[in-house]
């Protein structure tokens, strides 16, 4: 069971949201296609992450680069690894309208309706296209933190600094609940925030191998935990 706490923080996209799986498989088609790539889209969308997420551990504090510049950045990369001089933006525009308007699972509409503690979104995401999300599915949030914010990429302890400060809670009395193991899980126990992996079983590929305090597979789950004396 979990220890008592006096918030929660929660991840979004793959946990409140759905994941960029669908998206990201749908982009690497058109590029394979569009170039003649002689690999399938599901090597490329593989390939592209690890540039992405090795991009997104050297982008915090002072070397900060937004999602998109990394998105940016990693996918021009994947190209020229490919031997292919081509514009990247009209791709990764796909990826930002996404961002913006992800469907929303119906189980965490039902988790959040029945909270009662104190709850900060703390997303690895742009601001704008986060709180554009939120805002669509009319979502509420005592706080929300996005890496843009922070300056700081989850599994980063800034970003958890951040959402500390908001709800002005100490970390030995949170949860963090997020479908990552490298980004969500690995962040939290470093910073000595309990842990609620959420595994949906949708990522493409997650690189990581911490050991979280519960596993879900929905977060309507966590209410019995929650409830737990």
């Amino acid at each position: 069971m979990l220890k008592s706490i006096d918030a929660i923080f929660i991840d979004f996209y793959g946990t409140i949201s759905a994941g960029d799986r669908e998206i990201v498989e749908q982009v690497c088609s058109r590029v394979v296609d569009d170039l003649g790539l002689p690999m399938l889209a599901s090597e490329f969308a593989v390939n592209w992450g690890a540039h992405f997420f090795e991009m997104l551990e050297t982008s915090n504090r002072d070397g900060f680069r937004t999602l998109y510049e990394c998105e940016l950045m990693s996918l021009g990369l994947m190209l020229e690894s490919c031997d292919r001089q081509v514009d990247p933006r009209p791709y990764v525009a796909d990826l930002e309208a996404y961002w913006a308007a992800p469907p929303v699972y119906e189980d965490a509409l039902e988790f959040l309706s029945g909270l009662s503690l104190p709850i900060c979104c703390v997303s690895n995401a742009d601001t704008g296209p986060l709180h554009q999300a939120i805002e669509r599915h009319g979502l509420k949030f005592d706080a929300v933190v996005s890496s843009e914010n922070a300056k700081s990429y989850k599994p980063g302890l800034g970003i958890f600094d951040r959402a500390l400060a908001a709800l002005n809670v100490t970390s030995d009395r949170v949860v963090h609940i997020g479908d990552s193991l490298h980004s969500d899980i690995g962040g939290a126990l470093q910073r000595g925030i309990q842990a609620v992996w959420l595994n949906r079983e949708s990522r493409i590929h997650d690189i990581g191998c911490a050991a979280p305090d519960h596993t879900i597979s929905l977060l309507t789950d966590l209410s019995e935990l929650l409830d737990s004396p």
